[in-house]
């Protein structure tokens, strides 16, 4: 009983604390490419974040990779969804408005969740539905802002297709779990980081002036490895909970946290749409973390060989 205590608290525990680095990190992004540092260079910054906890973590674990070619398969497939995901954001936010992108792509956990309730067989009670609804309703108030004019459709596609990248990883993410360590996800999370940081160079448009000062990559580099300790404690909280309950609890949490930072710290007055999608937000998150039938019964990875 006491162990299934502890796993009950460790979902909601690394949840949460997803929800509160990346909704940190969400209310800070923007800073460093508005001092001239660009984003293609801002992902850079993020993959190399991803190292030292990855060293920590894999380090913890006896320095134990699971390299069994499911392991290896699941491992890349979580990274390369989740890198990939973003380098179609840099070329869909440098085609069409932010306005309209965030919104779709926030709707990832609709994946996610139709994903595990189909092929995983995850479940909730009452309360973690009516949660979950009340997340995805949240979600596209954060982002949304009705009066911009359009854009070309060239943003479309790689808009929907970071959804649906985000979505599978996090599908992907749970699933790994089963088969390998949290540790090995998250350093195979890295490792594919990594390897795209040629692409995002490439993207950069050198021509351009950078800022290499210290409000360059040094800022991004202080705020991007929020995002990257946000990314492991999300794993861990795919590992002990359901990713029907984690993936829309971290999705509506995070914005919210944006949201009240941004108001907050930076002084942004949300407006009455974004307002009700903070009392949604909260409602929902609350409801997600109350919810009894929340831990994965399978907590423990099948023996994975070396």
């Amino acid at each position: 009983m006491r162990d299934s205590a502890r796993v009950g608290r460790g979902w909601l525990i690394n949840a949460l604390t997803t929800v509160a680095l990346w909704g940190v990190w969400g209310a800070f992004s923007g800073l460093s490419p508005q001092r001239g540092f660009p984003e293609t260079l801002v992902y850079i910054v993020w993959a190399l974040t991803m190292v030292p906890p990855a060293l920590v973590v894999l380090a913890q674990a006896g320095w134990r990779l699971d390299r069994s070619p499911r392991a290896i398969a699941y491992g890349l497939a979580v990274g390369l969804l989740g890198a990939g995901g973003q380098m179609l954001l840099f070329y869909a936010v440098a085609r069409g408005p932010a306005y309209l992108i965030f919104p779709i792509i926030s709707l990832s956990p609709v994946v996610t969740i139709a994903l595990s309730f189909l092929l995983m067989g995850e479940r909730t009670g009452r309360l973690g539905a009516l949660g979950i609804v009340l997340a995805l309703l949240a979600l596209p108030t954060f982002d949304f802002a009705p009066g911009a004019a359009g854009a070309s459709a060239a943003w479309l596609l790689p808009a929907v297709l970071v959804m649906l990248c985000w979505g599978v990883q996090a599908y992907f993410m749970k699933a790994a779990n089963h088969v390998m360590s949290a540790e090995s996800i998250f350093v195979y999370m890295t490792i594919a980081a990594l390897a795209l940081t040629p692409v995002a160079w490439t993207m950069t448009d050198t021509a351009r002036p950078i800022n290499w000062g210290l409000d360059g990559p040094g800022l991004a580099a202080a705020i991007q490895v929020l995002n990257a300790i946000g990314a492991l404690t999300l794993v861990f909280a795919f590992r002990y909970g359901k990713a029907i309950i984690v993936a829309p609890l971290a999705n509506a949490g995070a914005p919210l946290v944006t949201a009240l930072i941004s108001l907050a710290v930076l002084h942004v007055m949300p407006g009455p749409l974004k307002a009700f999608g903070i009392v949604l937000a909260l409602t929902a998150s609350l409801l997600l973390a109350i919810e009894p039938d929340t831990v994965d019964p399978n907590t423990e990875p099948e023996p994975v060989a070396a």
